[in-house]
């Protein structure tokens, strides 16, 4: 059993930590603007959030990473471990660097679900932990620790990670407020399968925390390239729809997906995709099942 400390309560902190609890692990928190700390949790100074915690979670917007972890800096020792679980992984490792560097280990991570997906029931858990070069051991022992929780864990490079999801959850962001702008409805009646799965998109968007949207575009090095690469697509698509409008000559086409286009590719992918549905709708029942008792 480790204790875990958490710097910030909000909504993905506390879920966070009752995946901890739930695994027999000891959590205190401390956050001033959240009031909603269990009693048997709630520390009241930072000083005591730290005071011989095994690792301490910075759960904390992504901007400000830099800051928590200068507020915490003075409470620790070399045999604690930090960690920040922020969307973004280029600029809080540079930030943690800088703070932390060689005398405090710490490791930048991004646990790839939230309250929402927790709530569903969603599986499998999935967290991305970053390689550090200062503190190899410190990288092993927060990978252990997702991995009781249930975590299938990815190790990737800050770089590799911040590039990825750029093209993936920034993107998801970027259209889903595009597509809210744009006056599509978040629900309709008679919309097509294809509309449908655009429609969970956005409303996952919109059930996230307000500022994830800034932070994944605007702390992001990579993101405004995935933009740029974006709306020139869409561009150029919405050109040629035109041309071919006045000349009906113009042919707009979509990549095959080659032997992933397949009938059999795709009834395989529906079969999986119901298998998924199923066995979170198990998950969530059991979870549901236990809270009611």
């Amino acid at each position: 059993m480790s204790t875990i400390a958490f710097l910030g309560y909000g909504r993905f902190g506390a879920a966070l930590a009752g995946l901890f609890r739930e695994a027999g692990d000891s959590v205190r928190a401390f956050d001033p603007h959240h009031s909603a700390i269990p009693d048997d949790a709630r520390v009241d100074s930072l000083a005591g959030l730290c005071r011989e915690a095994d690792f301490i979670v910075l759960a904390v917007p992504v901007t400000h990473i830099g800051e928590a972890a200068a507020s915490v800096r003075p409470h620790l020792g070399p045999g604690q471990i930090v960690f920040d679980v922020g969307s973004v992984k280029v600029v809080p490792g540079e930030q943690l660097a800088a703070t932390l560097g060689n005398a405090v280990p710490w490791v930048g991570t991004h646990p790839l679900f939230g309250p929402v997906s927790l709530l569903r029931g969603e599986r499998p858990l999935r967290a991305v932990v970053c390689g550090n070069a200062l503190h190899p051991s410190a990288v092993d022992s927060v990978s252990a620790l997702f991995s009781r929780i249930g975590c299938e864990v990815l190790l990737q490079d800050a770089h590799e990670h911040d590039r990825a999801m750029a093209f993936t959850h920034a993107l998801a962001f970027f259209v889903a407020k595009g597509m809210l702008d744009a006056g599509a409805p978040p629900e309709a009646d008679f919309a097509p399968p294809s509309y449908q799965a655009i429609a969970r998109t956005i409303a996952s968007v919109r059930e996230d925390a307000g500022h994830l949207f800034s932070a994944l575009h605007r702390e992001n090095p990579y993101a405004a390239d995935a933009r740029r690469a974006l709306l020139d697509a869409l561009l150029a698509a919405d050109r040629n729809l035109n041309d071919g409008a006045r000349t009906q000559a113009a042919e707009v086409t979509i990549p095959d997906l080659g032997p992933g286009s397949s009938a059999l590719s795709g009834t395989r992918d529906l079969i999986e995709e119901i298998d998924r549905e199923i066995e979170a709708l198990v998950a969530r029942r059991a979870r549901l099942s236990d809270r009611g008792a």
